[in-house]
């Protein structure tokens, strides 16, 4: 199977099917391991919220795509880098930065979230590193 089939397949799966179904949960802090990242849309300017793995750590929340910069929320933060974090039972905003020269799979081993990260590895057509470096509480 090709990148591109196997990218149309899995985003049928994950937008279509889990994330109607993980995203009300992970806003309600009901699905354990999962995150909410905010983004605004690059066309609508409307917030678009995105299921991913719980990558807070200390000042900063990590993200591994699973399709790179072919995922729509990594097109909203070229756009944009402002965005927010539902992780830990709250909401914190941030500025996002895509690392091209990180590496994924030691990003994943150092992030250590087994159930998230199996299933990533099992989809992906292309991995990459984003930081969103989180604001001081005001």
């Amino acid at each position: 199977m090709n990148a591109a089939t196997k990218r149309r397949a899995a985003r049928f799966m994950t937008n279509r099917l889990v994330n109607r179904i993980v995203r009300p949960l992970a806003a309600r802090g009901l699905a354990p391991g999962v995150a909410l990242l905010e983004t605004t849309g690059r066309k609508s300017g409307e917030p678009r919220r995105t299921p991913v793995g719980d990558g807070l750590r200390g000042g900063a929340f990590w993200i591994v795509t699973e399709h790179g910069y072919a995922s729509s929320y990594v097109k909203n933060i070229q756009a944009n880098p402002r965005v927010r974090v539902r992780a830990g039972g709250r909401w914190r905003t941030g500025t996002a930065t895509i690392l091209p020269d990180d590496d994924p799979e030691a990003r994943l081993r150092w992030l250590k979230r087994p159930v998230n990260d199996t299933a990533l590895r099992a989809v992906h057509t292309q991995k990459l590193v984003l930081r969103v470096d989180l604001d001081a509480p005001s």
